[in-house]
């Protein structure tokens, strides 16, 4: 099968959308990971200046150690947040370059069905049973990568289920913790 100049041409074309594409979407993660972390920053250095202020007004002990443990539970629900927004950003840029790339993929295994239904039909005559067999061969070939691109896809689902569950027991755990140590300096109190 000989490609023709505008067929290279169109595929030159295609894959340089493509790159373009991809590319601009790689600098608008980059920018929303910018932005978040610019964000978190000027959000620390506004808590860390409330805090101070805060501590600085503090009297004794036990009202620097209530202090220091209302800070825990908007400390771990702002780290929470900024980890969930983390991951969003990179799960979307990384749906956009899968199926970006599974595209790709389908459209090779497209032409390449095609060509060889074309080499198979124009085979010179006895050649059916190789015909078969590489047709054969390419069939149980499309099926392992289905079955990769499957697994990956569960694995992933796996992982983001997993990461949610976690940030949500990490949460309740520090919430919990915050509790506790609240009450320990109100009960000396008495």
């Amino acid at each position: 099968m000989t490609l023709t100049p505008e067929q290279v041409i169109a595929a030159n074309k295609a894959n340089l959308e493509t790159l373009v594409g991809l590319t601009t979407k790689a600098f608008s993660g980059i920018e929303e990971l910018i932005e978040l972390n610019l964000a978190a920053a000027k959000s620390a250095m506004t808590d860390s200046q409330e805090h101070i202020h805060a501590s600085l007004s503090v009297k004794d002990v036990q009202e620097l150690l209530a202090l220091q443990s209302s800070l825990f539970q908007p400390l771990a629900e702002k780290a929470v947040a900024y980890n969930r927004h983390l991951y969003e950003i990179a799960t979307s840029t990384g749906a956009h370059f899968n199926g970006t790339v599974e595209g790709k993929v389908a459209e090779a295994q497209n032409a390449f069905h095609s060509m060889v239904d074309n080499a198979a039909k124009n085979a010179p005559a006895g050649s059916e049973a190789a015909v078969a067999a590489f047709k054969t061969a390419v069939a149980a070939g499309s099926n392992a990568l289905e079955t990769v691109q499957k697994a990956v896809k569960q694995a992933t689902e796996v992982a983001e289920t997993n990461y949610k569950t976690l940030a949500a027991n990490a949460l309740s755990a520090t919430s919990a913790a915050a509790t506790a140590t609240a009450r320990k300096p109100a009960a000396k109190k008495r």
